[in-house]
């Protein structure tokens, strides 16, 4: 497996963080494993991005990488001096025999140094332990249009091919990231798990458009419905509603349902906007010929009279 990110990823180092982000949301949709459930090497491949994504996508562990202290795991690096720095204090004093004493000393203080801990296990015996926290890691899912604007719960294989029920709240956002504390990767020793970072990308829908808390759809008409009024079935994101549409209605004018569009935590829904639009038939026939040609000879209405004293 290759220890560089970067290439994993298919960058170089001065990637930006923008194109780090492209690089990860391409290749985990096309290495995905519910896409490749019985490919061990697509598995791997996938877990191999994920944690390349997971180092440089974080700034600060990018820097510290990028300057050699942690490796491409985010492990510590051991300090690459001590053994001179050991060697070159021993040098001279060979054959001392306190030689063991003041030079690389008890063989427990190396390993102090590598990993900055030690623990007292008995008199003049000490043991080394360490406690590490497990690897963030970072997935991306995509939810329907409804799935995100009433809340869902699904279920999803993470990198590490283990499967999760996550919970999507109500009005989420497209591009918003859900925290699921200790579902990263185990950690070492004592140390806690790491987290997961789910980032959601919203399909469109093929009705809905979403604006803030708002809905707005484009609703057809008759033209008897809209000259007469009438009642008219609406389609919501909770079901379809009732409306009424006033006599002499225009195409693009703009109705309110209220408190039926998205609700997000405790305060109140928005509302779904409807602009309406006079569709005719595709093929018009005799009788609704004849109507429109007696209206145009009696009426007097001018549509576009405003336009013309506007320019």
């Amino acid at each position: 497996m290759n220890d560089d990110p970067y290439k994993v990823l298919g960058l170089k180092k001065s990637a930006t963080q923008n194109e780090i982000k492209k690089a990860y949301r391409k290749l985990a949709k096309a290495l995905h494993p519910d896409l490749h459930p019985d490919d061990a090497g697509k598995k791997a491949e996938f877990q191999a991005v994920s944690a390349a994504n997971d180092l440089l996508s974080d700034p600060e562990k990018r820097k510290r990488f990028d300057a050699g202290e942690i490796d491409a795991s985010g492990q510590e690096r051991p300090e690459k001096q001590y053994y001179h720095e050991y060697a070159s204090q021993d040098a001279g004093r060979r054959y001392d025999p306190n030689a063991g004493r003041g030079g690389f000393g008890d063989e427990s203080d190396i390993f102090s140094d590598i990993f900055g801990r030690r623990q007292r296990a008995g008199a003049g015996d000490y043991q080394q332990e360490f406690h590490a926290r497990g690897h963030d890691v970072r997935y991306h899912l995509d939810v329907d249009f409804i799935e995100a604007a009433l809340g869902a719960k699904r279920s999803v294989t993470m990198p590490d091919g283990n499967g999760i029920e996550i919970s999507i709240p109500p009005g989420l956002k497209d591009g918003q990231t859900l925290r699921l504390r200790g579902k990263g990767s185990p950690g070492m020793g004592q140390g806690p798990a790491g987290d997961a970072f789910v980032t959601i990308s919203i399909r469109p829908h093929p009705v809905f458009v979403r604006d803030g808390k708002d809905i707005e759809i484009e609703m057809p008409i008759t033209l008897d419905e809209a000259i007469l009024g009438a009642k008219i079935e609406v389609p919501t994101i909770s079901g379809a509603v009732s409306m009424t549409i006033p006599k002499g209605a225009s195409s693009g004018r703009r109705l309110r349902l209220k408190g039926r569009g998205v609700k997000t935590g405790k305060s109140a829904a928005g509302d779904q906007f409807v602009r309406l639009k006079i569709v005719l038939p595709d093929k018009i026939d005799d009788q609704m010929e004849g109507l429109a040609k007696r209206w145009r000879d009696h009426a007097s209405f001018d549509p576009r009279e405003e336009l013309r004293r506007k320019t």
